[in-house]
Protein backbone atom coordinates (compact mmCIF):
# COMPACT_ATOMS: atom_id res chain seq x y z
CA UNK A 1 0.00 0.00 0.00
CA UNK A 2 2.62 2.85 1.14
CA UNK A 3 4.96 1.36 -2.09
CA UNK A 4 1.49 2.26 -4.31
CA UNK A 5 1.46 5.92 -2.64
CA UNK A 6 4.45 6.55 -3.20
CA UNK A 7 4.20 5.58 -6.82
CA UNK A 8 1.16 8.18 -6.51
CA UNK A 9 3.34 11.01 -5.28
CA UNK A 10 6.07 10.27 -7.66
CA UNK A 11 3.58 9.97 -10.60
CA UNK A 12 1.80 13.52 -9.73
CA UNK A 13 5.19 15.42 -9.12
CA UNK A 14 6.35 14.04 -12.84
CA UNK A 15 3.25 15.39 -13.94
CA UNK A 16 3.43 18.98 -12.09
CA UNK A 17 6.87 18.96 -13.42
CA UNK A 18 5.93 18.23 -17.05
CA UNK A 19 3.16 20.95 -16.81
CA UNK A 20 5.70 23.27 -15.12
CA UNK A 21 7.64 22.36 -18.88
CA UNK A 22 4.58 22.85 -20.95
CA UNK A 23 3.67 26.35 -19.19
CA UNK A 24 6.99 27.88 -19.61
CA UNK A 25 7.06 26.74 -23.68
CA UNK A 26 3.65 28.08 -23.71
CA UNK A 27 4.47 31.41 -22.52
CA UNK A 28 7.83 31.44 -24.95
CA UNK A 29 5.10 31.09 -27.60
CA UNK A 30 2.64 33.44 -26.31
CA UNK A 31 5.60 35.76 -25.74
CA UNK A 32 6.99 35.32 -29.25
CA UNK A 33 3.35 35.49 -30.63
CA UNK A 34 2.55 38.78 -29.22
CA UNK A 35 6.05 39.73 -30.22
CA UNK A 36 5.45 39.19 -33.69
CA UNK A 37 2.20 40.52 -33.31
CA UNK A 38 3.59 43.97 -32.21
CA UNK A 39 5.90 44.81 -34.68
CA UNK A 40 3.82 43.72 -37.33
CA UNK A 41 0.64 45.58 -36.58
CA UNK A 42 2.39 48.95 -35.21
CA UNK A 43 4.98 48.37 -38.20
CA UNK A 44 3.87 51.54 -39.50
CA UNK A 45 4.68 53.70 -36.42
CA UNK A 46 7.83 51.89 -36.03
CA UNK A 47 9.51 52.62 -39.18
CA UNK A 48 9.03 56.40 -38.10
CA UNK A 49 11.05 55.91 -34.89
CA UNK A 50 14.42 55.92 -34.43
CA UNK A 51 14.38 52.12 -33.96
CA UNK A 52 15.37 49.00 -35.81
CA UNK A 53 13.40 45.52 -35.28
CA UNK A 54 17.10 44.15 -34.07
CA UNK A 55 16.83 46.72 -31.17
CA UNK A 56 13.32 45.70 -30.40
CA UNK A 57 14.18 42.16 -30.55
CA UNK A 58 16.99 42.67 -28.08
CA UNK A 59 15.33 44.31 -25.59
CA UNK A 60 12.50 41.77 -25.76
CA UNK A 61 15.35 39.25 -25.38
CA UNK A 62 16.94 40.93 -22.21
CA UNK A 63 13.34 41.12 -21.22
CA UNK A 64 12.27 37.59 -21.53
CA UNK A 65 15.65 36.45 -19.97
CA UNK A 66 16.97 35.81 -16.54
CA UNK A 67 16.85 39.83 -15.58
CA UNK A 68 13.43 39.91 -16.84
CA UNK A 69 10.29 37.56 -16.62
CA UNK A 70 12.57 34.81 -16.92
CA UNK A 71 10.89 33.07 -19.98
CA UNK A 72 13.97 31.76 -21.76
CA UNK A 73 16.51 30.60 -18.67
CA UNK A 74 18.18 28.34 -20.91
CA UNK A 75 21.42 29.37 -22.34
CA UNK A 76 21.76 27.82 -25.94
CA UNK A 77 25.39 26.00 -26.34
CA UNK A 78 27.59 27.32 -29.31
CA UNK A 79 27.06 24.53 -31.62
CA UNK A 80 23.36 25.43 -31.74
CA UNK A 81 24.01 29.07 -32.08
CA UNK A 82 26.42 28.28 -35.04
CA UNK A 83 23.93 26.14 -36.55
CA UNK A 84 20.73 28.86 -35.87
CA UNK A 85 23.07 31.72 -36.83
CA UNK A 86 24.53 29.82 -40.06
CA UNK A 87 20.67 29.09 -41.49
CA UNK A 88 20.16 32.76 -40.91
CA UNK A 89 22.90 34.07 -42.89
CA UNK A 90 22.75 31.55 -45.85
CA UNK A 91 19.12 32.76 -46.11
CA UNK A 92 20.30 36.39 -45.82
CA UNK A 93 23.50 36.24 -48.06
CA UNK A 94 21.06 34.48 -51.00
CA UNK A 95 18.79 37.44 -50.89
CA UNK A 96 21.41 39.83 -50.95
CA UNK A 97 22.24 37.91 -54.28
CA UNK A 98 19.03 38.12 -55.14
CA UNK A 99 19.40 42.12 -54.90
CA UNK A 100 22.43 42.50 -56.90
CA UNK A 101 21.37 44.10 -60.55
CA UNK A 102 24.50 45.25 -62.27
CA UNK A 103 26.18 43.97 -65.05
CA UNK A 104 29.42 41.73 -64.23
CA UNK A 105 31.63 44.04 -64.86
CA UNK A 106 34.18 45.37 -62.77
CA UNK A 107 33.30 49.13 -63.12
CA UNK A 108 30.04 48.34 -61.75
CA UNK A 109 31.42 46.58 -58.50
CA UNK A 110 33.72 49.34 -57.92
CA UNK A 111 32.31 50.55 -54.45
CA UNK A 112 32.17 46.97 -53.84
CA UNK A 113 35.65 45.79 -54.62
CA UNK A 114 37.18 48.88 -52.67
CA UNK A 115 34.66 47.87 -49.24
CA UNK A 116 36.37 44.20 -49.74
CA UNK A 117 39.76 44.87 -51.43
CA UNK A 118 40.48 47.32 -48.92
CA UNK A 119 38.29 47.91 -45.95
CA UNK A 120 37.99 44.59 -44.91
CA UNK A 121 41.68 44.15 -44.68
CA UNK A 122 42.15 47.54 -43.32
CA UNK A 123 39.54 46.31 -40.66
CA UNK A 124 40.67 43.11 -39.88
CA UNK A 125 44.45 44.31 -39.45
CA UNK A 126 43.33 47.17 -37.17
CA UNK A 127 41.14 45.23 -35.02
CA UNK A 128 43.93 42.65 -34.52
CA UNK A 129 46.49 45.79 -33.74
CA UNK A 130 43.73 47.01 -30.96
CA UNK A 131 43.39 43.48 -29.23
CA UNK A 132 47.38 42.86 -29.03
CA UNK A 133 48.03 46.96 -27.70
CA UNK A 134 45.27 47.22 -25.67
CA UNK A 135 43.47 44.01 -24.53
CA UNK A 136 46.95 41.65 -24.54
CA UNK A 137 45.86 39.10 -26.41
CA UNK A 138 48.73 37.01 -28.35
CA UNK A 139 48.59 37.41 -32.18
CA UNK A 140 46.78 34.62 -33.30
CA UNK A 141 43.77 35.72 -30.67
CA UNK A 142 43.87 39.19 -31.66
CA UNK A 143 43.37 38.18 -35.67
CA UNK A 144 41.12 36.18 -34.85
CA UNK A 145 39.32 38.83 -33.13
CA UNK A 146 39.74 41.04 -35.87
CA UNK A 147 38.13 38.62 -38.41
CA UNK A 148 35.03 37.57 -35.94
CA UNK A 149 34.05 41.61 -35.94
CA UNK A 150 35.55 42.56 -39.57
CA UNK A 151 32.44 41.34 -41.28
CA UNK A 152 29.59 43.50 -41.58
CA UNK A 153 25.75 42.18 -41.01
CA UNK A 154 23.49 41.46 -43.98
CA UNK A 155 21.18 39.87 -41.70
CA UNK A 156 20.56 43.29 -38.95
CA UNK A 157 21.12 45.70 -42.21
CA UNK A 158 18.24 45.79 -44.22
CA UNK A 159 17.09 49.51 -43.21
CA UNK A 160 20.57 50.56 -45.15
CA UNK A 161 20.32 48.11 -47.86
CA UNK A 162 18.66 47.36 -51.00
CA UNK A 163 14.95 47.48 -50.66
CA UNK A 164 14.23 45.54 -53.98
CA UNK A 165 15.21 44.52 -56.79
CA UNK A 166 15.31 47.49 -59.03
CA UNK A 167 16.86 49.58 -56.14
CA UNK A 168 19.92 51.33 -58.17
CA UNK A 169 21.55 53.51 -55.09
CA UNK A 170 24.93 53.11 -54.53
CA UNK A 171 25.27 53.49 -50.83
CA UNK A 172 22.43 50.98 -50.45
CA UNK A 173 24.05 48.34 -53.10
CA UNK A 174 27.54 49.28 -51.65
CA UNK A 175 26.00 48.13 -47.84
CA UNK A 176 24.57 45.30 -49.74
CA UNK A 177 27.12 43.78 -51.83
CA UNK A 178 29.81 44.44 -49.05
CA UNK A 179 27.67 42.70 -46.43
CA UNK A 180 26.86 39.71 -48.96
CA UNK A 181 30.71 39.25 -49.59
CA UNK A 182 32.62 39.80 -46.44
CA UNK A 183 30.26 37.22 -44.70
CA UNK A 184 31.88 34.77 -46.85
CA UNK A 185 35.89 36.13 -47.11
CA UNK A 186 35.88 36.74 -43.74
CA UNK A 187 36.86 32.92 -43.75
CA UNK A 188 40.06 32.75 -44.86
CA UNK A 189 40.88 35.17 -42.02
CA UNK A 190 39.16 33.06 -39.30
CA UNK A 191 41.20 30.23 -40.48
CA UNK A 192 44.43 32.22 -40.03
CA UNK A 193 43.48 33.64 -36.66
CA UNK A 194 42.65 29.69 -35.86
CA UNK A 195 46.14 28.34 -37.09
CA UNK A 196 48.03 31.27 -35.14
CA UNK A 197 46.32 30.35 -32.26
CA UNK A 198 47.30 26.98 -32.41
CA UNK A 199 50.32 27.47 -33.89
CA UNK A 200 52.76 30.49 -33.72
CA UNK A 201 55.35 29.35 -36.22
CA UNK A 202 53.87 30.28 -39.19
CA UNK A 203 55.81 27.94 -41.94
CA UNK A 204 53.90 25.28 -40.14
CA UNK A 205 50.76 26.14 -41.99
CA UNK A 206 51.11 29.11 -44.24
CA UNK A 207 51.27 26.86 -47.29
CA UNK A 208 47.87 24.95 -46.33
CA UNK A 209 46.56 28.36 -45.57
CA UNK A 210 47.14 29.77 -49.44
CA UNK A 211 46.48 26.85 -51.58
CA UNK A 212 43.72 25.10 -49.52
CA UNK A 213 41.57 27.82 -47.56
CA UNK A 214 42.24 30.99 -49.53
CA UNK A 215 42.37 29.80 -52.92
CA UNK A 216 40.70 26.42 -53.55
CA UNK A 217 38.02 27.55 -51.17
CA UNK A 218 37.07 30.91 -52.76
CA UNK A 219 37.44 29.35 -56.23
CA UNK A 220 35.05 26.32 -55.32
CA UNK A 221 32.66 28.50 -53.75
CA UNK A 222 32.62 30.44 -56.77
CA UNK A 223 32.13 27.63 -58.94
CA UNK A 224 29.87 25.42 -56.90
CA UNK A 225 27.92 28.77 -56.56
CA UNK A 226 27.26 29.31 -59.96
CA UNK A 227 26.93 25.42 -60.99
CA UNK A 228 23.86 24.66 -58.59
CA UNK A 229 21.92 27.64 -59.66
CA UNK A 230 22.66 27.62 -63.71
CA UNK A 231 21.78 23.52 -62.82
CA UNK A 232 18.52 23.81 -60.69
CA UNK A 233 17.17 26.68 -63.17
CA UNK A 234 17.95 24.41 -65.99
CA UNK A 235 16.07 21.46 -64.69
CA UNK A 236 13.13 23.60 -63.39
CA UNK A 237 12.80 25.53 -66.80
CA UNK A 238 12.74 21.69 -68.57
CA UNK A 239 10.39 20.37 -66.30
CA UNK A 240 8.19 23.34 -66.82
CA UNK A 241 7.81 22.74 -70.33
CA UNK A 242 6.34 19.40 -69.42
CA UNK A 243 4.16 20.78 -66.24
CA UNK A 244 4.29 23.42 -64.57
CA UNK A 245 5.65 23.79 -61.06
CA UNK A 246 2.61 24.36 -58.65
CA UNK A 247 2.39 28.08 -58.40
CA UNK A 248 2.42 27.96 -54.09
CA UNK A 249 5.45 25.40 -54.25
CA UNK A 250 7.17 27.73 -56.91
CA UNK A 251 9.31 29.75 -54.34
CA UNK A 252 10.50 26.65 -52.36
CA UNK A 253 13.09 26.44 -55.13
CA UNK A 254 14.61 29.46 -53.61
CA UNK A 255 15.07 27.29 -50.64
CA UNK A 256 16.45 24.35 -52.61
CA UNK A 257 18.97 26.66 -54.25
CA UNK A 258 20.56 28.27 -50.91
CA UNK A 259 20.24 24.09 -49.24
CA UNK A 260 22.17 22.80 -51.88
CA UNK A 261 24.67 25.52 -53.12
CA UNK A 262 25.80 25.34 -49.14
CA UNK A 263 25.75 22.13 -48.70
CA UNK A 264 27.52 20.81 -51.58
CA UNK A 265 30.44 23.53 -51.17
CA UNK A 266 30.85 22.49 -47.96
CA UNK A 267 31.26 18.57 -48.83
CA UNK A 268 34.09 19.84 -51.50
CA UNK A 269 35.65 22.48 -48.83
CA UNK A 270 34.61 25.57 -50.21
CA UNK A 271 32.96 28.84 -48.63
CA UNK A 272 29.30 27.54 -48.87
CA UNK A 273 28.51 31.30 -47.91
CA UNK A 274 30.42 32.42 -51.09
CA UNK A 275 28.36 29.98 -52.80
CA UNK A 276 25.22 30.90 -51.58
CA UNK A 277 25.90 34.77 -52.39
CA UNK A 278 27.11 33.93 -55.94
CA UNK A 279 24.23 31.32 -56.38
CA UNK A 280 21.48 34.36 -55.58
CA UNK A 281 23.63 37.08 -57.88
CA UNK A 282 23.21 34.17 -60.66
CA UNK A 283 19.75 33.23 -60.31
CA UNK A 284 19.02 36.99 -61.02
CA UNK A 285 20.62 36.69 -63.86
CA UNK A 286 18.66 33.66 -65.35
CA UNK A 287 15.65 35.67 -64.44
CA UNK A 288 16.79 38.70 -65.60
CA UNK A 289 13.68 38.91 -68.30
CA UNK A 290 11.58 38.07 -65.09
CA UNK A 291 11.99 40.50 -62.69
CA UNK A 292 8.40 39.28 -60.79
CA UNK A 293 9.97 36.18 -60.17
CA UNK A 294 12.73 37.50 -58.71
CA UNK A 295 10.31 39.61 -56.42
CA UNK A 296 8.78 36.85 -55.77
CA UNK A 297 11.89 34.65 -54.67
CA UNK A 298 13.15 37.09 -52.80
CA UNK A 299 9.55 38.34 -50.60
CA UNK A 300 10.03 34.49 -49.30
CA UNK A 301 13.83 34.37 -48.56
CA UNK A 302 13.35 38.07 -46.98
CA UNK A 303 10.39 36.41 -44.66
CA UNK A 304 11.97 33.31 -43.59
CA UNK A 305 15.01 35.24 -42.65
CA UNK A 306 13.32 37.83 -40.55
CA UNK A 307 11.62 34.94 -38.62
CA UNK A 308 14.76 33.20 -37.76
CA UNK A 309 16.10 36.70 -36.73
CA UNK A 310 13.62 36.98 -34.68
CA UNK A 311 14.54 33.71 -32.65
CA UNK A 312 18.14 34.50 -32.89
CA UNK A 313 18.54 37.98 -31.75
CA UNK A 314 16.18 36.98 -28.67
CA UNK A 315 18.33 34.47 -27.66
CA UNK A 316 21.80 37.20 -28.02
CA UNK A 317 19.23 39.56 -25.66
CA UNK A 318 18.68 36.46 -23.06
CA UNK A 319 22.31 35.49 -22.92
CA UNK A 320 22.93 39.09 -21.30
CA UNK A 321 24.49 38.34 -18.00
CA UNK A 322 25.58 41.04 -15.64
CA UNK A 323 28.97 39.67 -13.63
CA UNK A 324 31.11 39.01 -17.71
CA UNK A 325 28.97 42.23 -18.96
CA UNK A 326 30.87 44.27 -16.36
CA UNK A 327 34.08 42.29 -16.08
CA UNK A 328 34.39 42.70 -20.07
CA UNK A 329 33.03 46.24 -20.54
CA UNK A 330 36.15 48.16 -20.57
CA UNK A 331 37.74 45.47 -23.10
CA UNK A 332 34.18 45.80 -25.62
CA UNK A 333 34.09 49.40 -25.25
CA UNK A 334 37.51 49.84 -25.89
CA UNK A 335 36.99 47.31 -29.16
CA UNK A 336 33.69 48.77 -29.92
CA UNK A 337 34.98 52.50 -29.70
CA UNK A 338 38.10 52.07 -32.18
CA UNK A 339 35.57 49.95 -34.74
CA UNK A 340 32.65 51.91 -34.86
CA UNK A 341 34.05 55.29 -34.40
CA UNK A 342 37.62 55.23 -35.74
CA UNK A 343 38.54 51.99 -37.98
CA UNK A 344 34.98 51.86 -39.77
CA UNK A 345 34.87 55.77 -40.83
CA UNK A 346 38.58 56.50 -41.47
CA UNK A 347 39.25 52.62 -43.49
CA UNK A 348 36.07 53.93 -45.59
CA UNK A 349 37.56 56.97 -46.45
CA UNK A 350 41.11 55.82 -46.81
CA UNK A 351 38.91 52.50 -49.23
CA UNK A 352 37.12 55.56 -51.23
CA UNK A 353 40.20 57.88 -51.96
CA UNK A 354 39.95 58.71 -55.67
CA UNK A 355 36.33 57.37 -56.46
CA UNK A 356 33.33 60.32 -57.05
CA UNK A 357 31.28 59.71 -53.86
CA UNK A 358 29.58 62.59 -51.98
CA UNK A 359 31.05 63.27 -48.62
CA UNK A 360 27.61 62.58 -47.12
CA UNK A 361 27.75 58.89 -49.14
CA UNK A 362 31.31 57.92 -47.82
CA UNK A 363 30.45 59.56 -44.55
CA UNK A 364 26.97 57.23 -44.16
CA UNK A 365 29.49 54.46 -45.84
CA UNK A 366 31.51 54.44 -42.83
CA UNK A 367 29.40 55.07 -40.34
CA UNK A 368 27.15 52.13 -41.16
CA UNK A 369 29.58 48.88 -40.86
CA UNK A 370 27.03 47.19 -38.68
CA UNK A 371 28.26 43.56 -36.95
CA UNK A 372 25.34 40.95 -35.98
CA UNK A 373 24.76 37.65 -36.96
CA UNK A 374 27.48 36.53 -38.86
CA UNK A 375 30.04 37.87 -36.14
CA UNK A 376 27.96 35.04 -33.85
CA UNK A 377 28.32 32.59 -36.72
CA UNK A 378 31.92 32.74 -36.76
CA UNK A 379 32.50 33.36 -32.91
CA UNK A 380 30.47 30.17 -32.32
CA UNK A 381 32.61 28.35 -35.49
CA UNK A 382 35.99 29.38 -33.78
CA UNK A 383 34.91 28.15 -29.97
CA UNK A 384 33.99 25.26 -31.93
CA UNK A 385 37.56 24.92 -33.90
CA UNK A 386 40.02 25.68 -30.33
CA UNK A 387 38.83 28.98 -29.20
CA UNK A 388 38.19 28.48 -25.62
CA UNK A 389 39.58 28.88 -22.18
CA UNK A 390 40.51 32.24 -20.53
CA UNK A 391 41.01 33.69 -24.12
CA UNK A 392 37.87 32.03 -25.64
CA UNK A 393 35.49 33.35 -22.85
CA UNK A 394 37.36 37.08 -23.36
CA UNK A 395 37.00 37.15 -26.93
CA UNK A 396 33.61 35.58 -26.61
CA UNK A 397 31.98 38.50 -24.38
CA UNK A 398 34.22 41.19 -26.28
CA UNK A 399 32.26 40.16 -29.53
CA UNK A 400 28.83 39.68 -27.60
CA UNK A 401 28.95 43.29 -25.96
CA UNK A 402 30.17 44.96 -29.36
CA UNK A 403 27.43 43.36 -31.01
CA UNK A 404 25.30 44.45 -28.56
CA UNK A 405 26.48 48.01 -28.98
CA UNK A 406 26.47 47.91 -32.92
CA UNK A 407 22.84 47.18 -32.62
CA UNK A 408 22.56 50.05 -30.31
CA UNK A 409 23.79 52.93 -31.64
CA UNK A 410 22.62 51.44 -35.52
CA UNK A 411 19.96 50.41 -34.54
CA UNK A 412 19.13 54.42 -33.15
CA UNK A 413 20.59 56.26 -36.30
CA UNK A 414 19.97 54.28 -39.47
CA UNK A 415 16.20 55.24 -39.63
CA UNK A 416 16.81 59.38 -39.39
CA UNK A 417 19.73 59.07 -41.28
CA UNK A 418 18.55 57.25 -44.15
CA UNK A 419 15.48 59.06 -44.28
CA UNK A 420 18.09 62.57 -43.97
CA UNK A 421 19.97 60.89 -46.71
CA UNK A 422 16.85 59.72 -49.13
CA UNK A 423 15.40 63.48 -48.67
CA UNK A 424 19.19 64.68 -49.46
CA UNK A 425 18.49 62.38 -53.40
CA UNK A 426 15.56 63.37 -53.83
CA UNK A 427 16.18 67.60 -53.33
CA UNK A 428 19.46 66.60 -56.04
CA UNK A 429 17.10 64.36 -58.64
CA UNK A 430 14.69 67.55 -58.15
CA UNK A 431 17.60 70.10 -58.89
CA UNK A 432 18.65 68.20 -62.06
CA UNK A 433 15.36 68.09 -63.35
CA UNK A 434 15.19 71.87 -63.06
CA UNK A 435 18.11 71.96 -64.76
CA UNK A 436 17.66 70.10 -67.88
CA UNK A 437 13.88 72.02 -68.09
Amino acid sequence: MAGYANYLLLSSINKIGAIALIDVYIFNLLAIGLLLLSVTVFSGWIKRLPLSYALIYLVVGIFMGPYGIRLIMVRPDANFLERLSELVVIISLFSCGLKMNRPLKLWAWQTTARLIGFLMPISIVALAVVGRLFLGLDWGAAILLGAILAPTDPVLASEVQLSHVEDKDELRFGLTSEGGLNDALAFPFVYFGLYALKDSNVNNWIYQWLVIDLIWAIAAGIGMGIFVALAIVWIEKQLNRARPVDELMQDFIALSTILLAYSLTEVINGYGFLAVFVAGVTVRRSYSRDSERTESQLRLTERVEKLLEVVTILLVGSLLRIEPSLQFAGDALIVAGFLLFIIRPLGTWISTIGSNFHRSKRLLMGWFGIRGVGSIYYLTYAMGKGLEGETGEKIAWIVFLTLIISAIVHGISATPLMNWYESKVEKRKVTLRGDLL
